[in-house]
């Protein structure tokens, strides 16, 4: 079947072969007359899988020129072709968005786009992008808005791909023991802070705050501030038994843990959430998160909090996913804005 290539689409002519192509997998736009225009990405799929012969003034082009072609005018050509050829091939139809991002919109096999709509939408990367979380974060905020998740194929260089599903996400825990009516002192060490008063002490088990310690129950800097500035804690230097005061807590933890504050941040909000809230520090990440009783429960998800413009490398984002995948969690990403602006992206392994 034929097409001409001019500038950077082929066209098939000849109606019926055009009506052909489209309705026996969605390929191409239909133009005025009845041709059929076709993406660079269509066109070299069907080229490749010889359902397509190309012609440019009467000779044929072979499918090595025409990619030559495709990549010279488009540098992130040879990616989106990578997944677009691996999407077909497992049967879905997709469509090609102009412009990107995203680039595809994929279909459930069997779906026809004119009386369905898609599925997901589909951003193709390369392994060697950076991990730009607040591109990924707007681009899977459009999609969501149209109802749409944001499925991200990873092509690493031998052409593998690998694809996850990335979505906000509004995390919440159940009611829970609700605020503690218990108040009492704290004794401040170098690390940790010690609860000795019993009554305090059981409260704070109750309400998931630290872990026993012999006799006393055990704070993180993190749960420390955090209950003093609920007003529940009252904190006391070790040596001198004098009072200390919420900044100069501060700064000590600020000077062992430098993103202290942006962890605290989403401490607060993940508190709030009714989630019980543990250090992720064993599974090389900030916290572990439980929506349920930790003493009947496993942990649902780990999370990592990042500020603001958070970029990374994708073999990093990746070792993350696929360890909380191993644990059997799932990966949150916090990102913390200001004024505790807190936006929440779930990213997990796909299979499409």
């Amino acid at each position: 079947m034929p097409g001409e290539l001019r500038d950077d689409h082929v066209f098939i002519q000849d109606q019926r072969e055009a009506s052909q192509v489209h309705n026996r997998g969605w390929f191409g736009t239909p133009q005025t007359g009845g041709a059929l225009r076709l993406e660079p990405v269509e066109a070299l799929h069907l080229l490749e899988t010889g359902r397509l012969e190309v012609l440019c003034g009467g000779a044929a082009v072979p499918f090595e020129q025409l990619l030559k072609r495709a990549v010279s005018d488009d540098p992130g050509f040879e990616i989106r072709y990578l997944v677009y050829s691996d999407l077909r091939r497992r049967g879905f139809t997709v469509k090609p968005f102009l412009p990107p991002p995203p680039d595809f919109a994929v279909y459930d096999r069997g779906a026809l786009p004119s009386r369905a709509s898609s599925k997901h939408h589909v951003l193709a990367i390369s392994e060697r992008t950076l991990f730009d979380l607040e591109e990924l974060r707007r681009i899977a905020g459009r999609a969501a808005s149209v109802g749409k998740g944001l499925m991200l194929a990873l092509v690493d260089e031998e052409g593998d791909l690998t694809y996850y599903e990335l979505s906000v996400l509004e995390p919440c825990g159940g009611p829970g023991p609700g605020a503690l009516r218990s108040r009492g002192p704290g004794v401040v060490l170098e690390e940790r802070v010690l609860v000795f008063d019993q009554s305090l002490a059981a409260a704070l088990r109750a309400a998931h705050y630290g872990r026993p310690a012999g006799k006393a129950q055990q704070l993180s800097l993190l749960e420390a501030v955090h209950l003093e500035e609920e007003g529940s804690l009252e904190l006391e230097a070790a040596r001198t038994g004098q009072p200390v005061a919420r900044a100069a807590l501060l700064r000590k933890a600020r000077r062992s843990q430098p993103d202290f504050d942006l962890r605290l941040r989403a401490y607060r909000d993940l508190r709030r959430r009714g989630l019980v809230v543990r250090t992720g520090f064993k599974y090389g990440t900030h916290f572990r998160l439980y929506d349920a009783d930790p003493e009947s429960a496993h942990a649902r998800f780990l999370l990592h909090a990042v500020p603001r413009g958070y970029t990374s490398t994708w073999p990093e984002i990746s070792r993350a996913v696929r360890l909380a995948h191993g644990v059997r969690k799932e990966m949150l990403l916090a990102r913390v804005g200001q004024k505790d602006d807190i936006t929440y992206l779930k990213l997990g392994r796909s299979r499409p």
